[in-house]
């Protein structure tokens, strides 16, 4: 009987070397695929990882769209007064695109990734749930997957937790037993995000410019919008009797707003492209649970339709500091249905 073949996206990180090695055990025709999409990325650790494993590797040069498709847009966003999600971006227009592409060239079955996300089929459809390990649990930067790819994907890792999958990596004598967690936005070296911003964006986005309380009250000076995120604390610069955060940015004004904590608690917020795993629009109200960025609990709302690509979210219990430019994942229980981009 001929063996199922899939293609893996390796980063040269434990969790994908923990998948492969786990697929080839299933018996599985494993190929090992890297995604060159800055100069800083893990190829030797990757390249290793397939020899230690005895699978055939490929590598991709994909800097260039990269660029277009994530970091562009990733610096847009900043443009507005924003905070992007270029995960989310990438997972879906760089790497299951080339995965799948690439899976056709080579005659796969299917294509795989080290996520902790769990796809299951219920005798109807493929479902995109949660992973087990709610620290590590993936499925927020996935919403924008299609029924059609969750059909074909495969992710080992949603069933286990990290201390389960480096234990794994430690008793196959994996290369990337002991590896390091990965940075928070991988084309971001050290997390620097001003020194990376000033690269792209045009010098009278970094000027300073007046901090204002909610009545318009100046209170401060800010170094530049692009410096500073809804719901940041620390950096503002700023001496008060009790904690300020950004609440809102103004790039018109080259203004932010700060206030206190308890004035950042939104109870509703408006999303656009909104999406859904299974296809169609929101017609009517739709009961979920939203989370609006990755740590986030995910909190029941009312989604409510505002036309053909916009929705408002509505909280029974008012959310803290909602920041345009995340994403807001809609879940039925594990199960992840769609979402939108904060707006």
């Amino acid at each position: 009987m001929k063996r199922k073949k899939v293609v893996i996206a390796m980063s040269g990180g434990v969790d994908s070397s923990v998948a492969a090695s786990l697929l080839k055990d299933e018996g599985f025709e494993v190929i090992g695929l890297t995604m060159q999409m800055t100069k800083d990325s893990r190829l030797e650790e990757a390249r290793a990882q397939g020899r230690r494993l005895g699978i055939p590797h490929y590598v991709l040069n994909l800097e260039d769209i990269f660029k277009e498709r994530v970091i562009s847009d990733f610096c847009e966003e900043y443009k507005r007064g924003h905070t992007p999600n270029p995960c989310v971006r990438c997972n879906k227009y760089i790497k299951f695109d080339t995965l799948i592409r690439k899976a056709g060239a080579l005659g796969a079955d299917y294509i795989a990734t080290g996520h902790y996300t769990c796809i299951e089929h219920n005798g109807q459809r493929h479902l995109l749930k949660r992973g087990i390990d709610s620290r590590k649990d993936q499925s927020y930067f996935l919403y924008l997957m299609n029924e059609e790819e969750l059909e074909r994907t495969l992710m080992p890792l949603g069933n286990l937790t990290k201390e389960q999958v480096r234990e794994i990596a430690r008793k196959k004598d994996l290369p990337a037993a002991e590896s390091t967690e990965s940075q928070e936005i991988c084309f971001i070296p050290n997390n620097r995000y001003g020194e990376f911003l000033k690269e792209y964006i045009p010098e009278e986005l970094y000027r300073p410019g007046p901090i204002l309380r909610k009545g318009g009250e100046v209170i401060g000076e800010h170094q530049g919008i692009i410096f500073y995120t809804v719901g940041q604390r620390k950096g503002i610069g700023l001496s008060h009797k009790e904690p300020l955060y950004v609440s809102s940015i103004d790039r018109e004004n080259n203004s932010i707003v700060v206030g206190l904590k308890q004035e950042l608690y939104k109870d509703e917020l408006i999303v656009d492209n909104v999406s859904f795993i299974y296809g169609g629009r929101l017609e009517a109200h739709l009961e979920a649970e939203v989370k609006i960025r990755y740590l986030h609990l995910a909190a029941p709302a009312s989604i409510i339709p505002q036309g053909k690509e916009k929705a408002k979210v509505r909280f029974a219990h008012p959310q803290w500091a909602p920041a345009p430019g995340q994403s807001a994942v809609f879940y039925q229980g594990d199960v992840v249905i769609g979402g939108g981009r904060i707006c």
